[in-house]
């Protein structure tokens, strides 16, 4: 039996990572206006907890934020100086795992960083760099306790769900590409090894249109406390999402969990089609990919008053003692990400 536990991400937190986006990266056209995204992102995490920022130039995103943000917020960001090819933080990020409560290990500083590799989604995109930030924010003290390098098996954290009591939701084809020598069979136990985890739950529907993450869980289906899924839900018959996301919602329905429950499910709407500028493909909005913080969730929307309003509504029913604060991803979102795929958090107590 095993003294770990990947925890949920309601639990607890003492720090969330940005990576800061630069010249060099895919977001060069719309530099600035993802620019004042980020600092949005920092003006709301730091209300709350700490913010650790890697970038490849740390002193003048330190002299850009500190005109936004007040003293007391700048006290809680921390600057880590390292290569950058791109800026999705929960995939290059480290995963986190806790001690059990009750465990022998519970005591001092025990926590586990798992650095797996990342390669770009499969890759598509240049990723060397990013591979590497891990590392860098652990060899320069930002990340407590030890850390566990897994280059030899590809994982991103957008891929992943944990219900912090042993259970993994992820995707059949997401896991099949990271890992193309592996069966499902395998892959499942280096999931629950490496995770320590006692159980994978995987769905097989669910591809958003525009995803180049060959279907991120973080796009489709969300855990939340009491057994509480939510879920992206298509009611238009015309939508190309349709009839996979309501084969999706049947497997959702049919799941059960550890201990043989039915799951509570909550919808969120499915965006209004937005395409990219340039080639005009639709681009992968979803509201799924929110960010819960210590005391609140934020929320991407596109400026879709009523479905915004909508997916506002479903995250404060799952997360009633949170506030819901709403954060414009339509910039993000040209990039094929939101807002949970920028951030990675780290758990209370395990990042100095």
């Amino acid at each position: 039996m095993t003294d770990y536990i990947l925890p949920a991400e309601w639990q607890p937190q003492s720090a969330i990572q940005l990576t800061w986006p630069h010249e060099g990266t895919d977001w060069k056209p719309y530099l600035e206006d993802i620019t004042q995204t980020y600092i949005q992102l920092a003006r709301q995490i730091t209300r709350n907890e700490r913010l650790i920022i890697a970038a490849q130039d740390p002193d003048s995103v330190k002299e850009r934020l500190s005109y936004y943000l007040p003293t007391k917020n700048m006290r809680r960001v921390s600057f880590c100086q390292c290569p950058i090819d791109d800026t999705w933080a929960r995939d290059h990020g480290a995963l986190t795992l806790l001690p059990l409560k009750g465990s022998p290990k519970e005591k001092g500083d025990n926590a586990i960083n798992l650095k797996f590799r990342f390669n770009g989604w499969g890759g598509k995109f240049p990723a060397d760099n990013d591979n590497n930030i891990a590392r860098h924010l652990y060899a320069a003290g930002h990340l407590a306790s030890q850390m566990e390098e897994h280059d030899d098996f590809v994982l991103e954290g957008g891929a992943i769900e944990s219900d912090g009591r042993g259970t993994i939701m992820t995707t059949l084809d997401c896991q099949m590409k990271r890992n193309p020598s592996l069966t499902q069979e395998q892959i499942e136990e280096e999931l629950k090894r490496r995770l320590r985890a006692k159980r994978v739950v995987w769905l097989h529907h669910g591809h958003l249109s525009g995803d180049d993450t060959d279907g991120h869980i973080d796009t489709i289906v969300r855990m939340a406390p009491h057994n509480t899924l939510l879920y992206t839900r298509c009611d238009k018959t015309k939508d190309e999402h349709y009839a996979d996301f309501k084969a999706m919602l049947r497997e959702l329905r049919a799941l059960r969990t550890a201990e043989g429950h039915v799951y509570k499910l909550i919808p969120l709407p499915l965006p209004d089609p937005i395409y990219d500028e340039a080639d005009g493909h639709r681009l992968p909005a979803t509201y799924a990919n929110f960010l819960i913080i210590n005391h609140a969730v934020l929320l991407p929307t596109y400026n879709q008053p009523e479905k915004d309003k909508a997916a506002a509504e479903a995250l404060a029913t799952a997360f009633p003692t949170r506030k819901i604060i709403s954060i414009d991803a339509r910039t993000i979102i040209r990039q094929h990400g939101s807002i949970h795929c920028l951030t990675m958090q780290f758990p209370q107590g395990t990042a100095k």
